[in-house]
């Protein structure tokens, strides 16, 4: 997705269109994989003096709920990308290294046992683990 299609999407949803907005749509639009919100934060204060971590954090929850990012709870903390570009409801396969994303087409929840009091509302999952490459890279490395 590039900035200009990311800030389209925004507009149509109602989000006024700040230059911070753009900042934060370009660089998800440049940069693949995931961002803290602290990495976010930094990147965004050296453009804009004195923006805070609560308005950055605020904006990344928008774009979010907007779908045009994907939040990934990492066991470091949360982390945000660019919302991939399949339209089904799919679930990811993430390299911890490179952070690379496959889509998993089917859904775990058609296999889960619900019982009768519990009305589902909202699922997510991921599987965490190293790619082809790098898992080739590592093996390379210990063997030199």
């Amino acid at each position: 997705m590039t900035t200009e299609e990311i800030v389209r999407k925004m507009a149509a949803q109602g989000l006024r269109i700040t230059d911070q907005r753009k900042t934060l749509a370009g660089l998800f639009a440049e940069s693949p994989g995931y961002r803290t919100p602290k990495d976010v934060y930094e990147y965004m204060g050296r453009i804009y003096s004195g923006l805070s971590f609560d308005t950055v954090y605020r904006n990344l929850r928008v774009m979010e709920e907007l779908g045009v990012l994907e939040q990934v709870m990492f066991e470091e903390g949360v982390r945000f990308k660019l919302h991939c570009r399949e339209h089904d409801h799919h679930h990811h396969l993430i390299c911890l290294q490179c952070s690379k994303t496959y889509p998993i087409k089917h859904c775990p929840m058609d296999a889960t046992d619900v019982p009768d009091n519990f009305q589902v509302v909202k699922h997510k999952f991921e599987v965490f683990g190293y790619c082809k490459d790098c898992r080739q890279d590592e093996a390379e490395q210990r063997s030199v």
